[in-house]
This record gives structure tokens, sequence and C-alpha cells, in this order.
């Protein structure tokens, strides 16, 4: 990668000026100039885990420098239930790829609490709001259940937790 050379008269404040001459904010650093590109094969599962799942880190402070978003997959066998879990302040998109994954969480809306089923299919987008307990499940026997995950923080929050009860829930901390 060229050196960067600041234009005559610059002091690190005006626009900067690259080899090829493109004029750019000073503040903008090498790194995130370009796009990046990650092929399946540079997932990693080198992320936080969840009994009866796995995640692959695609898009992370780690693997881009992205600094406000955290992207990958998750991958639920067929026949299996993850353990439950939430993910701090993070806002998950979930989008389904292929198998027809269940999400599970406990409605505190009502009178009673009321553990709430969500079936998908294939095309299928989820939100999970902050720090809400749920679980992902796999009823087809046969089908792996792939999901692509996109997160508000620059890496995946994970807290794993012994049932669906808020009670483990702390607003602000991490359990």
């Amino acid at each position: 990668m060229s050196a960067i050379h600041l234009r005559a008269g610059d002091a690190g404040e005006g626009p900067i000026s690259t080899p090829s001459g493109v004029l750019l904010p000073f503040d903008v650093d090498p790194f995130h100039r370009r796009l990046h590109r990650i092929a399946p094969s540079g997932l990693t599962g080198q992320t936080t885990q969840t009994t009866g799942m796995k995640r692959l880190e695609a898009i992370s402070g780690k693997s881009v420098g992205a600094s406000a978003l955290w992207m990958g997959q998750t991958h639920v066998p067929g026949a299996t239930a993850s353990a439950n879990h939430h993910h701090g302040v993070s806002e998950t998109a979930i989008y389904v790829v292929s198998g027809a994954p269940v999400f599970v969480f406990l409605d505190v809306d009502g009178d009673e609490p009321v553990e709430t089923r969500i079936q998908t299919s294939p095309g299928d987008y989820i939100f999970v709001p902050p720090f809400v307990p749920h679980r992902e499940e796999n009823p087809d026997p046969e089908t792996e259940a792939v999901v692509v995950i996109a997160r508000t923080t620059q890496e995946a929050i994970v807290v794993n937790l012994d049932s669906l009860d808020w009670s483990q829930v702390r607003a602000g901390g991490t359990r």
C-alpha cells in the first residue's frame, strides 16, 4: 500500500491526496478506504459459541476493522435446539437461508409469561431486541438450519443462560 501525502499547506486537518490524486478527509485511515471480501472459506468459528449451534464470524472488528457491526452465520444441525442465550446490548437481525428454524422466547407482555415459538422458512427475517433471552431450534431431523446474522456491535456478544427466564438478565450488564 502506498503512502499518503498531505497537500501543501495542510496540517492534518484538511483533505489529503492519495498517490492517485484522490482527495480524502484527513481522518480516513488506509484500511477503511476499500471494500473487503470474505469468502466462505474465510469464515471463522473463533467467536463465542452456544451449545447446539455453530457461529461463524465473517464481518467484525477482528476480520475487517468494523467499528459498529458484526455479521456471520449460524448453523443448527437437524433435530437440535441451542442453549438459551441473549446478545447483550446488540440488536440482532437474522435472515433464514435454509431449513426451517424455530425461534423461541418468553413473551412477558400478557398476564402470565408464555413461551412463544416463531416458525420460519427460507427468506424470512427475525429481529431480536437487546437482552431478549431466546433459543434456536431445528425440528427437522434431515436438514441443517442456516441463518445469516447481523448485529449492531462489532463483536458477537453472547450470554448463555440456564433458561428463558428474564431473572438472569441484567440490563446494562451482560448477565
